[in-house]
């Protein structure tokens, strides 16, 4: 399995046992995640920013109103620290100093460049579109020319990045095994429910199956034609 070669930023170091450099696993850590966060600083001020995210290949778009503060920042050629966490269950241990939880993360550092082409930019929305729930574009209507032109699109390269894992039980003291305490994983998982209508949906219409049977996000790859 081919992995992203280490630098000093993307090296695990607390626990690194934990850390993973496989590119597999990082793209579908970025393709399950519905919202990233971003970290840059301005003027020797940091800022993260919580906003949502698409992987095409081996790049990570993100878009927004061209009156963003971090997208003109990004525009810039500032650098980037992106992030992208999933918590798969809480890990309850005998003791409170063991407690912890089942997670994957991944982190980006980077440059990002700005897309212009108003064909990219479109392609990039139906990705986006298709990342959120995959069917959703042909059922829209698509961006106008005033729409594209309002939106700003920057990338950012998967070339420098690391994922950390925690799986399984919790790892107690040998001594705190035999305490009467129950011990184990909660599962946690975002699990959809039944869609509600539109107050101005015209009668008539339904659901379309794939927000009926929504199977929750995926982690397929996603690539520009």
């Amino acid at each position: 399995m081919a992995e992203i070669r280490q630098t000093e930023r993307t090296t695990v170091r607390r626990l690194a046992k934990r850390g993973v450099y496989e590119r597999e696993l990082i793209h579908a850590i970025l393709d399950q995640g519905f919202v990233c966060h971003v970290g840059f600083v301005v003027d020797g001020k940091p800022f993260v920013i919580p906003t949502i995210h698409v992987r095409v290949a081996e790049r990570l778009y993100l878009h927004g109103s061209p009156a963003s503060r971090m997208l003109n920042c990004l525009a810039q050629g500032i650098e980037a620290c992106v992030t992208v966490t999933l918590i798969d269950g809480l890990v309850l241990a005998r003791s409170a100093f063991h407690h912890s939880m089942n997670y994957r993360s991944a982190v980006i550092f980077g440059t990002a460049t700005v897309v212009d082409d108003s064909g990219e930019k479109l392609r990039v929305l139906h990705s986006l579109t298709e990342h959120l729930i995959k069917g959703r574009w042909q059922d829209t209507r698509i961006p106008t020319p005033a729409e594209l032109k309002g939106t700003m699109v920057v990338s950012l390269p998967i070339d420098e990045a690391s994922a950390k894992v925690r799986t399984g039980p919790p790892l107690d003291d040998e001594e705190d095994y035999s305490l009467p305490f129950w011990a184990g994983v909660v599962p946690l998982a975002m699990t959809p429910s039944a869609p509600i209508h539109d107050p101005r949906l015209r009668p008539g219409i339904e659901p379309p199956s794939y927000a009926a049977n929504y199977p929750g996000p995926g982690t397929a790859s996603l690539e520009i034609d």
